[in-house]
């Protein structure tokens, strides 16, 4: 079992989620623009605070459930946890192949446009194919997403398929679009 870990970033800090995050979670994974592409929607804030909640005992880089990470600022003189939550980080190890990861991210709209979701998924890929050597790192996306696309390109993941609606979601069929890092790739 690993430990969540706490990545440190040049404005940034990813580490565990905590039950005082539930407020500040739940105040933008509930606007329309962000739910639009989220698998998770939660409809109140207990629903946010029994997601924390269940995660609190998962391990981190081990196959299993999703494991998700606070996003936060880094700042001068404050102690973790007192930092500001500007959005969080999802990966989730496959059971078939635990050299694989996959992730997500969600950033607070307040916060998008300043490169935190580009620096944050780069320390998460990092980490998993650094200290945790991990083999590859993919994510899945609508492509109508065009955002979270150029972001997963940014940070040096490459499109390997592009699948015509392929997965039922909100009442439609949608493509899905998948990036993926291999360890390899990070050493060119």
């Amino acid at each position: 079992m690993s430990a969540v870990p706490e990545i440190l970033t040049r404005r940034l800090e990813l580490s565990r989620m905590a039950a005082a995050d539930a407020a500040e979670v739940f105040a933008y994974r509930h606007l329309p623009e962000v739910r639009r592409f989220q698998t998770f929607e939660p409809e109140s804030l207990a629903d946010v605070e029994r997601y924390i909640a269940g995660m609190q005992s998962s391990a981190f880089g081990d196959p299993g459930p999703w494991c998700q990470l606070a996003i936060r600022l880094r700042g001068e003189g404050q102690r973790i946890g007192d930092r500001p939550l500007i959005g969080d980080l999802g990966a989730r190890v496959t059971a078939e192949d635990p050299r694989q990861v996959e992730i997500g991210f969600t950033l607070a709209p307040a916060h998008q446009g300043h490169g935190y979701a580009t620096e944050a998924v780069s320390g998460l890929i990092g980490h998993l194919l650094g200290p945790l050597r991990k083999h590859r790192v993919f994510a899945s996306a609508d492509p109508r997403n065009t955002r979270s696309l150029a972001l997963l390109e940014r940070v040096g993941m490459r499109k390997e398929a592009h699948f015509r609606e392929s997965l039922w979601f909100k009442g439609e069929w949608v493509d899905d679009v998948v990036y993926a890092i291999v360890a390899t790739s990070t050493q060119d």
